[in-house]
């Protein structure tokens, strides 16, 4: 419970920073704003866009859930992209799943090198499908544990 209560007030915190006019709402104008503060750029359609996608009163402007939910969001696609490029790491061989023989290599690669019969037990233990490959859901399951 302390855990989320002091994550929402590190949320409370932020948003207050963005609150220029302290209404207790984040404008489009609000969000590029302090975006530009934290040296990004957000064009004033992009800024737009991502009120409306959180925006579930549609008023046009983000209250504390809504601003919480956009952020969370955000990370969330920072985190596929980041495991999708893992993924594509150990993938190595363009089949779109990681099989015992790229798992091997890219291991080497890494410098804990592993038999290839180690690698599949390795590869078993995620397989959810038993098709004796790691697919993307697979690997970001296994990433998970």
């Amino acid at each position: 419970m302390a855990k989320s209560s002091s994550k929402l007030m590190g949320f409370e915190q932020v948003f207050r920073s963005f609150d220029e006019d302290g209404d207790g709402k984040i404008s489009a104008t609000e969000l590029r704003l302090c975006m530009r503060t934290i040296g990004e750029e957000l064009s004033a359609e992009d800024a737009e866009c991502l009120v409306e996608s959180a925006d579930s009163d549609g008023d046009g402007l983000l209250e504390l859930e809504e601003f919480q939910r956009l952020v969370e969001a955000e990370g969330e696609e920072e985190r596929s992209r980041d495991l999708r490029a893992a993924f594509e790491m150990y993938e190595m061989e363009g089949e779109g799943c990681i099989t015992d023989k790229s798992l091997k290599r890219m291991l080497s690669r890494l410098g804990a090198s592993r038999e290839l019969e180690e690698c599949r037990a390795m590869i078993c233990r995620f397989d959810l499908n038993g098709d004796g490959v790691l697919s993307f859901e697979e690997f970001r399951i296994m990433m998970m544990v």
